[in-house]
């Protein structure tokens, strides 16, 4: 029977790793992400997980053993934050070229400089073109069931593509909230044991990531973004049984309140229950608004985005990252983009907040709203607005 317990995020990615079995962690321990490590390592210690836990001096000699453990058919799992994830950043480009399906958790943090331990997505977008699958937690419920979907999804033969779960950093990797953890013959039912079909083997010989000429170059990248596109109908079909199993159901953009909202605020990650309860208030006041969240970042879910703003006036997008010298946020410039060729199109505004860390609290969600509304009617030729800044608030114009 399922239980109810108090969990931080970080130990609820902890709990469904150990339930999934893992046969291999590596990870190097970095703020805010050290108590996943620190955790899983307890585990192992103490014996409530039977997996090798292989410490290294640092998150790219993590990944590196993390790929050495692929390679051969274990289910491995490891977790990084900002500075450590680009640390990583060679190493991760390798792991989905060679289709190891690592699972990795990022408790998100702002990358430097000036130096910062607090969230914000800069990270997860540094890393948005290297070929993993990327989904985006909400709170620590969302941290422990999305990591046992990483899995599931992954390692399906028609998938082998490594996933990220993101959570953010501080607010959701070190708060506690209640956690139903289900029973393991339920997990055993959801995952599968993991059945490598290209594991090393010296009985076997076969080549992992050879030499590529300018002559198959071209053709072995195009057959990766293919079979990456792809794997959309996996991730459909694993949230799908996820629901039918443990009851709840996640999909690729998530939508809240949006019946008939001429305005709708779009976020990503743990921001967005505290837009939710914006949107209650001003629904409360009649007012025709709603929230739409994208949950899976790649493979970038045009079709659900698209049907989900079919109906807006106005969409608002609100990034926590800087795209230095681009039209605005980064999800901003790739929702756009989305929506270039639709010939009913909201009008879009970009507003970026958050950064380093930095609160959003109710009133600065209300004013980006309000504002964003002005902003689309008016036409203005700011191409974003920062929110929560001191002093004079202005945008910033082409």
């Amino acid at each position: 029977m399922s239980r109810r317990v108090a969990l931080e995020a970080s130990h609820a990615v902890t709990e469904a790793t150990r339930m999934a079995d893992v046969d291999v962690i590596s990870a190097y321990p970095i703020t805010p992400q050290t108590h996943i490590p620190e955790r899983l390592a307890e585990m192992v210690a103490d014996g409530e997980l039977s997996a090798a836990y292989i410490p290294v001096e640092s998150e790219h000699s993590a990944m590196s053993a993390c790929l050495g453990a692929a390679a051969i058919g274990a289910r491995t799992f490891t977790a990084t934050a900002g500075q450590g994830l680009e640390l990583m950043h060679e190493v991760v480009y390798i792991a989905s070229s060679m289709r190891y399906p690592v699972v990795m958790a990022v408790c998100n943090r702002a990358l430097s400089a000036p130096l910062s331990v607090w969230g914000d997505h800069s990270d997860a977008m540094a890393v948005r073109d290297t070929g993993w699958i990327q989904i985006f937690c909400q709170n620590s419920q969302e941290a422990f069931d999305l990591t046992l979907w990483a899995f599931r999804v992954g390692e399906d033969p028609k998938v082998l593509f490594p996933v990220m779960v993101h959570l953010d950093g501080f607010t959701l990797s070190h708060v506690t909230e209640p956690v139903i953890l289900p029973e393991q013959s339920e997990v055993n039912r959801f995952l599968p044991k993991f059945q490598y079909p290209f594991a090393l083997n010296p009985d076997k010989p076969m080549t992992h990531g050879a030499f590529g000429p300018p002559e198959i170059y071209s053709e072995t990248k195009l057959a990766q973004e293919v079979a990456f596109r792809n794997s959309k109908e996996v991730i459909l079909r694993g949230w799908k049984e996820f629901g039918d199993i443990f009851g709840r159901y996640y999909h690729p953009v998530e939508e809240y309140k949006t019946e008939n909202a001429k305005t709708l605020l779009l976020t990503m990650g743990s921001f967005s229950e505290t837009a939710k309860i914006v949107i209650d208030k001003k629904r409360d006041k009649g007012e025709a608004v709603g929230l739409i969240s994208l949950r899976l970042w790649r493979p970038f879910p045009f079709e659900e985005l698209r049907q989900a703003v079919e109906n807006a006036e106005i969409l608002i997008v609100f990034d926590r990252c800087i795209s230095s010298g681009g039209p605005g946020g980064p999800v901003f410039s790739e929702v756009r983009s989305a929506l270039y060729d639709e010939k009913e199109r909201p009008k879009i505004v970009s507003f970026i907040g958050g950064l380093g860390g930095r609160d959003m609290p109710q009133k600065d969600f209300e004013y980006v709203i309000d504002h964003g509304r002005e902003i689309a009617e008016k036409r203005s030729e700011e191409l974003f607005e920062t929110v929560g800044v001191r002093g004079e608030v202005t945008g910033i114009r082409g």
